[in-house]
């Protein structure tokens, strides 16, 4: 184990001899180097490096065509070189004005990447640099032996790759979600060398092939086993069939390799969970000469391989006493460790115990990492919270300003315990304490907010270390919460607009849109105006909003989503003293349109929470009966998929709920763009509500 590591830090530095086994070298977020080999199961140091400023990438470089043997780490603004003996060659202080993010090495070749700003050096000196419109997740460069240019490629947080030549933008290619990770095909592009494979925060893959003209997509696939996002992919022949696997690492420990059996798509062959997210993924040979490994690295640190040699030897007895002695040492050599560390233990224990009890004493807070993520999935359109510490968790405590519910994770064993909280002095609507069992070290919660209502949600996390110690991380409930990012709309649906006009500026605008909306860049866009599309994740409605300095246009098929930004708009104009002018148009038939879209999921709900009630009861005939063929058929299916009805009701709690008040919501705000009051008519709704009659529904709707 290395401290904590962040990703991209590990790799295996090219074998020496003709089947020599390879060495790791890895980079922590302490700052340290770390160079080792494995021999007889044993972890032997090459080089360590002393402790700095954390390490954001480590990549391997050298002359092109020649073993790629140098060490090369980005360390805030800086790039530092190391020898394969661990003889620093470089320092090379870059002009960033942000710590490095990013980082590639091809031949003389240097392309770094800050949070938006892209840099490529050739022999450290500087030769292009590109602003992007978003957050850069990770650059790679298409190999220059093959494709005879440089053609650098962005991995964007707004599902975007940006392909540029020199420091100008050749082309966008958009994928189906925010790329988190790009390697090239096969390690070296392809057959073309212009074959790129990316992996998303969303969990997919997908190879793109980038032509000088344009992208040419060759597969994509999705997370249908709704696993983590992609953090690492490497391609290497673990298989021995001549043929190179992908290998793929993933923000829930999920580790897997894809092979290419068909030509075409690649088929999951083998996956293996891991209890923390994997930082770096490599295929090669570790441990043992003429055995292949799958090398990980987690967040925490961990380095773990998987080999492909056989665990079980076959043979006679000879072979397995040898093999109980050499199993034998090992163990005692792991007992011998492990006092050793007991023993020191309590010596350090005795010695804080003393020093805390001195006239001098000084209370020190133990620092500790903690790696969160907050991400809105599109699929149940609910809100993932991750939380994954580099020690074991105790409790993490959940509180929220916002009314939202927490829903049922299969993956946590995590024990929740809900406290009364009153929600009107201090607005406080959720407190949920959730205990860990030990040795968990991630822990991942769901919520699901309710749009127009926004916040605050807290997560204190205290893990088990003494003295006692929290953290707290605060995450923004925005007014539209369930909307995402989308490349384009349909522009023929029923829209309802709004108009803003004002004394404010580019950069005031996109301040309250950022405030009002998830995955919009922070930072003011380039340009005199821009333009985003979002989709409601819940619905499915859209939502199309473009500004410039003094004017703002949104549309969207949904009246409720144009109300909610009129509200905030306004707010958070008034707090500034900025007069707006505020118009609006609004689409009679957008009201239909979006309680056609509603209505298939208000049945589908309504139906399951029928059969859901009659479950108790006809489970008491089947237990008086003793057969139940005597009942329709329909009830004899109720019987039968109790247990997955039960499950699912349980997994959407308060589902029917929302989407009531969604079409309250809607009810009230198609008549508040008219000036009436139609709340004292709000039962009646429901109760045409509970007939569930589509027709009925849009007449009440239209005759209100």
């Amino acid at each position: 184990q290395v401290g904590v590591t962040a990703q991209k830090t590990m790799r295996l530095l090219p074998a020496s001899g003709r089947k020599a086994t390879q060495k790791v070298v890895v980079g922590d977020q302490d700052g340290v180097v770390t160079c080792f080999g494995i021999k007889k199961g044993e972890a032997v140091p090459v080089f360590k490096t002393l402790p700095g400023q954390k390490i954001a990438r480590l990549e391997l470089g050298g002359a092109l065509n020649t073993p790629q043997e140098k060490i090369f780490v980005a360390t805030g603004s800086e790039v530092r070189g190391f020898t394969k003996r661990g003889k620093q060659f470089l320092s090379f202080e870059t002009n960033l004005t942000e710590s490095i993010k990013a980082m590639y090495i091809s031949g003389a070749d240097l392309f770094l990447c800050a949070s938006y700003i892209y840099n490529h050096y050739c022999d450290c000196k500087d030769q292009h640099y590109y602003l992007s419109g978003d957050k850069i997740n990770d650059v790679l460069c298409l190999p220059v032996d093959k494709v005879n240019r440089i053609t650098p490629i962005l991995a964007c947080q707004d599902r975007v790759l940006r392909v540029l030549q020199g420091s100008d933008l050749l082309y966008e290619v958009e994928v189906p979600g925010p790329p988190t990770v790009l390697a090239l095909n096969n390690g070296n592009g392809g057959d073309s060398g212009e074959e790129i494979v990316y992996g998303t925060s969303d969990g997919k893959l997908g190879l793109i092939e980038v032509t000088g003209s344009k992208p040419v997509p060759k597969w994509e696939i999705g997370n249908e086993k709704k696993r983590g996002g992609i953090l690492c992919i490497d391609s290497f022949d673990i298989l021995g069939d001549g043929v190179k696997e992908l290998l793929v690492g993933r923000d829930d420990g999920m580790l897997e390799v894809y092979n290419f059996e068909s030509a075409d798509d690649p088929l999951l062959r083998y996956d293996h969970a891991l209890s923390e997210s994997i930082a770096s993924i490599q295929g090669g040979c570790v441990g043992k000469d003429g055995y292949d490994e799958i090398l990980a690295s987690t967040y925490a640190g961990w380095l773990t391989g998987l080999t492909t040699e056989p665990v079980h030897r076959e043979g006679g007895s000879g072979e397995e006493l040898k093999l109980s002695q050499e199993m034998q040492s090992k163990i005692s050599s792991l007992r011998n460790e492990l006092e050793h560390l007991q023993i020191k233990v309590l010596q350090e224990r005795e010695k804080y115990q003393q020093s805390s009890q001195s006239s001098t004493a000084v209370s020190s807070v133990p620092a500790f990492s903690v790696n969160d993520k907050f991400t809105l999935n599109k699929d149940d359109a609910s809100y993932s919270l991750i939380l994954e510490v580099q020690t074991a968790i105790d409790n993490v405590l959940v509180q929220s300003d916002v009314p939202i519910d927490l829903l049922d994770v299969d993956k946590n064993s995590a024990v929740v315990s809900f406290s009364s909280c009153d929600s009107e002095p201090n607005s406080n609507f959720l407190l949920a304490t959730y205990r860990c069992q030990a040795n968990t070290t991630r822990l991942e919660l769901k919520v699901r907010s309710i749009e127009g209502q926004y916040g605050t949600l807290q997560a204190y996390v205290t893990p088990r270390i003494q003295p006692k110690t929290c953290q707290v991380h605060q995450y923004q409930i925005k007014p539209l919460s369930l909307h995402q990012r989308t490349h384009s709309i349909d522009h023929d649906r029923p829209m309802n607009a709004l108009m803003l006009k004002g004394q404010f500026s580019f950069a005031e605008i996109h301040s309250w849109v950022v405030f009002c909306l998830p995955e919009v860049p922070e930072k003011t866009p380039a340009g005199e105006s821009i333009t985003f599309y979002f989709q409601n994740t819940f619905l499915g409605t859209q939502l199309e909003s473009t500004y410039r300095k003094g004017e703002g246009c949104f549309k969207s098929d949904n009246i409720s989503t144009i109300s909610i930004l009129k509200d905030v708009l306004s707010k958070e104009a008034t707090k500034r003293k900025i007069n707006l002018n505020i118009s609006y148009d609004v689409n009679e038939e957008s009201v239909r349109h979006t309680l056609k879209l509603i209505h298939p999921k208000l049945e589908y709900q309504q139906l399951l929470a029928k059969k859901v009630h009659l479950i108790d009861a006809l489970r008491e005939l089947q237990v008086h009966e003793g057969n139940v063929d005597f009942l329709l058929p329909k009830y004899r299916s109720i019987l039968e998929e109790a247990d997955q009805l039960l499950e699912e009701y349980k997994r959407q709690p308060a589902h029917l709920e929302r989407l009531y008040g969604m079409i309250t919501d809607l009810f009230i705000d198609k008549f508040k763009f008219k000036g009436t009051n139609v709340k004292t008519k709000v039962p009646l709704l429901l109760e045409i509500l509970d007939g569930c009659d589509q027709d009925g529904l849009i007449a009440f709707f239209e005759a209100a």
